[in-house]
């Protein structure tokens, strides 16, 4: 069980606090369900991508947003059961070595989508451990505000490679905050804010 936790919005709050204004500003993939709850209650902007569906994405996708936008940070926050689905990602990510990519792993070592049910890193499975073996520059775990503080400023600071950073969050769920469904106004605002016109 988890011993020390953070409140899952207040962590995202202080984690996208020096995300940067403009052109400046980090792009953020969102993962299923709470991440993108979390995401769109710490401020809607057209720098968020949430993925509605899609469960294990979070993390590739964000890869390829990386790869396509390499002067841009780019964030992918997901949950503990969406990148337990997709270690291989992680894999890939440790392959590919993009420097401009951080993923955060919201982990309330349960499967809050699905029923709570207790998820492995619950029972032992280390995911920063897991980012580290794969080759990520650089991993961390943070189970007060004050080192999610910390880790939200190095989001804000150049990196050799990929990154991890694993927050211990609780289990409670806050009330949902729901963006748009509408999967093409989504993308299209996505897309005009990496500089694209419609059309």
């Amino acid at each position: 069980m988890v011993s020390q936790t953070v409140e899952r919005r207040a962590a995202v709050a202080a984690l996208l606090a020096e995300r940067g204004e403009g052109e400046a500003r980090a792009l953020v993939v969102s993962g299923l369900g709470s991440p993108t709850w979390d995401l769109h209650a710490a401020g809607d902007v057209p720098e968020n991508f949430y993925l509605w569906g899609a469960m294990g994405g979070a993390a590739m996708v964000a890869l390829g947003v990386a790869q396509a936008q390499p002067a841009r940070r780019v964030i992918a926050l997901t949950g503990d059961g969406e990148q337990l689905m997709a270690l291989g990602a992680l894999a890939t990510i440790g392959a590919a070595k993009p420097s401009n990519l951080t993923v955060v792993v919201l982990d309330n070592e349960h499967y809050a989508e699905t029923g709570a049910q207790p998820s492995h890193t619950g029972r032992g499975v280390d995911m920063a451990e897991v980012a580290r073996a794969c080759g990520f520059a650089e991993t961390a775990v943070a189970r007060s505000l004050s080192e999610v503080e910390t880790l939200g400023a190095r989001l804000a600071e150049p990196a050799n490679g990929p990154r991890l950073f694993v927050v211990k969050i609780g289990v409670e769920a806050p009330p949902r905050s729901l963006p748009t469904r509408d999967a093409p106004y989504l993308k299209t605002r996505f897309r005009e804010a990496l500089g694209f016109k419609p059309g």
